[in-house]
């Protein structure tokens, strides 16, 4: 399955040129999200890192930690000139350049983004094929891709998308992110339309397999869990509970949220989305809980 995902995002990178150049239990000790420090695992590179390397991946750290995402993606690609095949400056570069092409209303300068984010994530993935982290970067590349897409390449990219999510989940469970877009994947997925089936089952071979509601909501219940204090992922579930008429849940989600500390402009972005959903939620609510006062007043009577 992953070769696939290697395939699809080989074939997808001569469309244009990069801009500047069932999952298991969360380890207690594990680091929550992927602002936290590399992890040294078999494999990754980071005990052969020589010193001048070493000096760049600690400034892109801590660069990251201060949320000068432009600057830390500046040295991952520093480090990429010294070691072309390092394998935590693709994936986080990959990360980076979907993180900062989000920010842009400008489609072509947000798709140069995700392009650049494509092609460090499929160098990645051809590193390490069954890695958590490569992965989920080619995931998050190719899913904010597919949102400039054609509805027709849209469904492509989110059957392709399957074997990345999962793997994703899997390999690194202690990455609300991963279970994040492995929660949107199953939403996105479980709510085809008939004509979005109907194209998937007879171009496409059929729908995606395994797709649930269920799923999703436990998937973003668990990046949650792992990130309270990220709002996206209480928005994210809110609109999930909202769409499946669990309208209390999203209230109670969407209050958390507004109260959660807002340090950058994307705190604040996601803030005012909380805010705009809670609204009319709340209105109907308290129209619904007058109606139910009137009734119970009857009743007694």
């Amino acid at each position: 399955m992953t070769l696939r995902c290697l395939t699809l995002a080989g074939l997808l990178a001569t469309a244009a040129p990069a801009w500047g150049q069932q999952a298991t239990a969360a380890p207690a000790s594990a680091p929550a999200g992927l602002r936290a420090r590399e992890v040294a695992r078999p494999g990754n590179g980071l005990a052969a890192d020589p010193p001048a390397i070493r000096a760049l991946l600690s400034q892109a750290h801590e660069r990251e930690k201060q949320l000068k995402d432009s600057e830390a993606l500046a040295d991952y690609q520093k480090i990429l000139t010294l070691n072309a095949q390092h394998y935590e400056s693709l994936w986080r570069g990959a990360v980076l350049s979907v993180r900062i092409g989000t920010r842009y209303a400008d489609e072509r300068r947000k798709a140069a983004y995700f392009i650049a984010a494509r092609q460090y994530a499929t160098r990645a993935l051809a590193l390490q094929p069954e890695g958590g982290e490569s992965n989920y970067a080619l995931a998050l590349a190719l899913f904010s891709e597919a949102s400039l897409q054609s509805a027709r390449d849209r469904l492509r990219l989110f059957k392709d998308l399957r074997s990345c999510v999962y793997l994703a989940a899997e390999r690194r469970p202690d990455l609300p992110e991963a279970w994040q877009l492995y929660g949107r994947w199953h939403y996105r997925v479980a709510h085809y339309s008939v004509l979005e089936k109907s194209y998937s089952q007879v171009v496409l071979g059929g729908s995606p397999p395994g797709a649930s509601v269920k799923t999703a909501l436990e998937a973003l219940e668990k990046a949650r869990a792992l990130d309270p204090a990220r709002a996206q992922y209480c928005y994210d579930l809110a609109r999930m509970y909202k769409y499946e008429g669990e309208r209390e849940r999203a209230i109670a989600l969407l209050r958390a949220a507004i109260k959660l500390p807002t340090i950058t402009a994307d705190d604040l972005s996601v803030n005012r989305l909380c805010q705009q959903l809670l609204e009319p939620l709340a209105r109907a609510q308290a129209r619904d809980d007058r109606q139910h006062a009137r009734w119970y007043a009857r009743r007694r009577r």
